[in-house]
């Protein structure tokens, strides 16, 4: 009895350790990498420190358009509408009312983007705040965010941050391209600024690529280049051209975007025909706030950069509209984001975000025809 029991023990725990082992294998190969993970991320938070800019690029809170008195108290700005490489200084009356976009903007943590950094810069350097605002959201996203740019990160547990930051890039790629092709040539057959050619390049990189390269050091040498642009700005070796004409591309191409959101956010089926899902419902609501966090700080330096033809054009309080819709938009901030029926009890988060984008959309519309005219 005893060498039987002796042969039968060895055998039944050799059979319960066969039948747990591939369980216990997984899971230890799974807690491993992800503690390696873990353990990098938070080295690599630690070891690098705050990121500081270079001082042109400081960030600070958003300067009022200044507004000089001419004449018979007629506002004016610097430049006639036209090229303007370097606009002179602008000599402010303390007793001049401040626009409405120059009213208190409020940043918020669910607003990064609100308001236009520069002071300290060159803000008097017609296109140097244009500029700046098109870099504000991708900066902040890739240095000040937590956990830096994230639609590229292995492990995703994010992803209302992660469609939030596909949004503020979708912007950047085409505030970049339009600088590069409209904003700073003359025409059709002008040639691209080489810097502004190369920050259109790295930032259509695909989002989630990793590595060789990674989306991350594409974009921030995306960056370096609207910088050393902004540099040249100063300076009289680059253009920048404040008429309609040069606008109204970026305007449209905005107006597009503004209408996949909005078609995003009022449909109830896919194209597939299967309902919008609860989680997919967040990820449309994300993405279209971060679309209108950013275009509505690009929005405000249109405003202080194209301020003599908008005002003489009489398309200020339109585009003021459009940048309050934007922070409209920007002020919905729900704890969790639902889909209820649009007669339900419950809110339908998406319809209420739809309202607002819709309203940038048309005033944007309404703009180009101003323009156009």
């Amino acid at each position: 009895m005893h060498k039987d029991q002796e042969t039968k023990t060895p055998s039944s725990a050799s059979s319960d350790t066969k039948s747990l082992s591939p369980r216990h294998i997984g899971a230890v190969i799974f807690f491993t990498l992800f503690g390696l993970w873990l353990l990098i991320t938070l080295v690599g938070l630690m070891s690098s420190g705050p990121k500081t800019l270079n001082p042109d690029q400081a960030q600070a809170p958003y300067t009022a358009p200044a507004m000089d008195l001419e004449g018979n108290n007629r506002l004016v700005r610097p430049g006639d509408e036209g090229h303007v490489a370097v606009a002179p200084v602008r000599e402010t009356d303390a007793s001049m009312p401040i626009p409405a976009t120059a009213a208190k903007t409020q940043t918020s943590p669910s607003t990064p983007h609100a308001g236009i950094s520069g002071s300290g810069g060159h803000p008097n350097v017609v296109g140097w705040t244009f500029v700046e605002a098109a870099q504000k959201p991708m900066r902040y996203e890739l240095y000040d965010r937590f956990w830096g740019w994230r639609p590229n990160d292995l492990i995703r547990p994010t992803d209302n941050v992660n469609n939030f930051q596909l949004g503020t890039l979708e912007v950047t790629r085409r505030t970049a391209v339009k600088l590069a092709e409209d904003i700073s040539r003359t025409g059709s057959t002008a040639s691209f600024d080489p810097n502004l050619e190369n920050a259109m390049n790295w930032f259509m990189i695909r989002p989630t690529k990793f590595w060789f390269p990674s989306a991350e050091s594409k974009y921030k040498a995306g960056l370096k280049e609207l910088s050393l642009y902004q540099e040249k700005l100063v300076e009289g070796r680059a253009n920048f051209y404040n008429r309609s004409d040069n606008l109204i591309p970026l305007l449209i191409a905005y107006k597009n975007l503004l209408g996949s959101c909005n078609d995003n956010l009022i449909k109830t089926h896919e194209s597939n025909g299967s309902p919008v899902s609860f989680f997919k419902a967040d990820d449309y609501f994300y993405y279209s706030k971060g679309v209108t966090s950013a275009m509505g700080t690009v929005l405000e330096a249109i405003e202080h950069d194209f301020y003599p033809m908008l005002q003489s054009r009489g398309g200020l309080e339109t585009l003021r509209r459009a940048i309050q819709s934007c922070k409209y938009a920007n002020d919905i901030d729900p704890i969790v984001i639902l889909n209820s029926d649009l007669s339900g009890i419950f809110a339908n988060h998406r319809a209420n975000l739809a309202t607002h984008v819709s309203l940038a959309r048309f005033y944007i519309g309404v703009l180009i025809t101003t323009l156009s005219t």
